[in-house]
C-alpha cells in the first residue's frame, strides 16, 4: 500500500505530465474528487475516499508551511517540486467547508520553454507592447481573467528587457510566482510589515527603470500603483477585467480619479488565450490582445464607448485567427 507522501508525489507528477496549471480537490460526504485544469478546461482525474483525502490534506498543509491544526480559516502555503532538472513552484490554498477543507494547488512552471515571440498569435501586437515599454514613466496595464497568461506575459517581457539592455527592474509581488534572473523581486508580506507602500519606498531608493506590481486587487493597491506612476516611474501591472474598456471602469470603481488615469495611462492590453490547431511548431495556445492606446485610449477614458473605428475586439481577432487557419471554428465565438 502506497504512503500518503507517495500518493501526493504521483498526483503532482501526473499533473505536470499533463501540463495542468491547477489541481482541485473537492470533498463530499464519503469521497473527494480531483480535477486538473488543462488548457483552461477543468478535467476530471479521479476520486479518493474521504479519510484518504483528509490525510492528503494534512500532508500538503504540513509540507507547505500551513498550520495543520487550523481548520476554520483559509490558509496559503508554498512547495517547491523538482522534476527532470526543473523546479516547479506550487501555491496551495485551503478553504474551510462543512466538516473539512477544500484544497487548490496552482502549478507554476519554469519560464524558459516558450520564447516571448511565441506567446502572442499576432507579432504586431508584441511589437506594440515593446514600443510601450520605451516610455520612461506612466502606467501599462495587462488585464484578463485568471489563467489568461497575464503574469506569464509580464515575466517574459521583463526577462526580454533585462537580457537586451542594462535595465533596473524591480517587482513587488504577493506572492512571487517565479524567480527571475537579473531582476530584484520583493515579496510583499503584510504580517512582516512589508506592505506595498513600504516596498515602494524601498524600491524607489534603488533607482528603478521599471516597477512591476504583481496584481492590482483592491482600492489601496490601485492607489499605490498610480502614485508610483505619478512619481515619474514606468509601472506595469495586472488587473482582472473582462476586456480593455472594462479596465477603465474597474479603475474608476477603485476610486482612481479620471485625471490620474489620463495623466498616467500609456496603454491597456486585455488578454485571452486561444487554442491553436494544425501547426506542430506552434505552442498549443497563444494570446490575442485587445489594445487601447493613443486616441482610442483617450476616447475610452472620456466616454467608455466600445464602438471605436479601427478598434480590434476579441471577436474580430478570433475571426481573423480563424480566417488565417490558426484556430478551429468553435474558437470564433466560444461563448455561444
Amino acid at each position: 500500500m502506497k504512503s500518503i507522501a507517495q500518493y501526493a508525489h504521483e498526483l503532482i507528477v501526473s499533473a505536470i505530465q499533463q501540463t495542468a496549471t491547477d489541481i482541485h480537490f473537492s470533498p463530499y460526504e464519503e469521497t473527494a474528487s480531483i480535477h486538473f485544469r488543462i488548457h483552461g478546461n477543468r478535467i476530471f482525474h479521479s476520486t479518493t475516499p474521504l479519510p484518504t483525502y483528509k490525510k492528503l490534506l494534512s500532508y500538503f498543509k504540513f509540507t507547505s508551511g500551513m498550520d495543520i491544526g487550523e481548520h476554520k480559516r483559509p490558509q496559503n502555503g508554498t512547495i517547491q517540486h523538482r522534476s527532470n532538472q526543473n523546479t516547479f513552484d506550487l501555491r496551495l490554498s485551503t478553504l474551510p467547508i462543512t466538516g473539512t477543507e477544500s484544497l487548490a494547488i496552482r502549478l507554476l512552471r519554469p519560464m524558459d520553454h516558450t520564447p516571448l515571440e511565441q506567446l502572442f498569435l499576432f507579432p504586431y501586437q508584441l511589437k506594440k507592447i515593446q514600443r510601450w515599454l520605451r516610455h520612461r514613466s506612466g502606467m501599462i496595464l495587462f488585464t484578463g481573467p485568471t489563467g489568461s497568461g497575464k503574469t506569464t506575459t509580464l515575466y517574459a517581457l521583463l526577462q526580454s528587457l533585462t537580457s537586451t539592455s542594462s535595465f533596473q527592474a524591480i517587482t513587488l509581488e504577493d506572492p512571487i510566482e517565479k524567480n527571475l534572473n537579473n531582476i530584484i523581486q520583493v515579496q510583499v508580506n503584510e504580517r512582516a510589515g512589508v506592505t506595498y507602500d513600504t516596498g515602494l519606498k524601498a524600491a524607489l531608493r534603488h533607482d528603478p527603470d521599471l516597477l512591476m506590481v504583481g496584481e492590482i486587487r483592491d482600492k489601496s493597491t490601485a492607489q499605490f500603483a498610480f502614485r508610483a506612476a505619478l512619481s515619474g516611474h514606468l509601472v506595469i501591472s495586472t488587473i482582472h477585467a473582462r476586456d480593455a474598456h472594462g479596465t477603465i471602469h474597474r479603475l474608476k470603481e477603485m476610486s482612481i480619479k479620471q485625471t490620474d488615469i489620463e495623466q498616467t495611462m500609456i496603454a491597456i492590453a486585455s488578454q485571452q488565450l486561444i487554442s491553436l490547431e494544425g501547426a506542430k511548431q506552434l505552442p498549443k495556445r497563444a494570446a490575442i490582445l485587445e489594445l487601447l492606446e493613443g486616441v482610442q485610449l483617450k476616447r475610452a477614458i472620456d466616454s467608455q464607448t466600445k464602438h471605436q473605428q479601427n478598434f480590434q475586439s476579441f471577436r474580430h481577432l478570433r475571426r481573423k485567427a480563424y480566417a488565417l487557419g490558426f484556430v478551429a471554428k468553435n474558437e470564433v465565438d466560444p461563448f455561444s
